[in-house]
């Protein structure tokens, strides 16, 4: 009799925590759904899932789709980048052990604050850098050094060269070469002193047939 009444105590004391067990795991309800956004229902990829409640949280995979265990009365908790925020509260009145639901998601414009990027680091560095910084040459001042390139190699043409000046004319025609790589080299026909001994020419009649 004792060893009976010691049998039935220990029934008694576990009997409730089993029972309890029991209710909390029909309480269990596998959760699953897709994110899609609410205007063209397309996946919402990688949407964060929390259920504030009990700190669990999961994300759906890159097609919106999401599986979890949750509890009846959970309130979940969906957030995207781009999206508000959506809640969810599952029905405690379901009689299965699952549920599943479509969970729209509606678009957020997110207003950034202005931010303003410079180059340098310090008012002190900007001082110094446009105060002494070299300031590139405009159109003008590049056309004018190539025609005056130009015409120094036309008076070079005209003299009689030696061996230094052959090889000063060699190096020069290698320096334009690198100078003009990658682009279209000018053309001489649109070299104005070209264009102005010729016409100086023509009207001293040296291309006049002579007898």
């Amino acid at each position: 009799m004792p060893q009976v009444s010691r049998l039935v105590f220990i029934v008694c004391m576990f009997f409730p925590a089993l029972l309890a067990a029991q209710v909390k795991d029909t309480d269990l309800v596998q959760f699953t759904g897709l994110t899609v956004t609410g205007d063209s229902l397309r996946p919402v990829p990688f949407t964060h899932i929390l259920i504030p409640r009990r700190n669990k949280a999961t994300s759906s995979d890159y097609n919106g789709f999401f599986s979890f265990v949750a509890r009846k009365s959970d309130s979940i908790v969906f957030s995207a980048v781009g999206f508000k925020k959506g809640h969810f509260v599952i029905p405690d009145t379901i009689t299965t052990r699952r549920y599943s639901m479509i969970q729209m998601m509606t678009t957020d414009t997110i207003l950034l604050t202005e931010t303003v990027i410079y180059p340098w680091p310090t008012r002190e560095q900007f001082r110094e850098a446009f105060i002494n910084n070299r300031v590139p040459d405009d159109d003008l001042i590049i056309a004018n050094k190539n025609l005056a390139m130009l015409e120094m190699r036309d008076r070079a043409r005209k003299m009689p060269m030696d061996g230094t000046q052959n090889y000063r004319n060699f190096m020069q025609q290698q320096t334009d070469r690198l100078y003009y790589y990658g682009q279209t080299p000018p053309i001489a026909i649109f070299n104005p002193f070209a264009w102005a001994q010729f016409f100086k020419a023509w009207k001293n009649g040296d291309f006049r047939k002579k007898d």
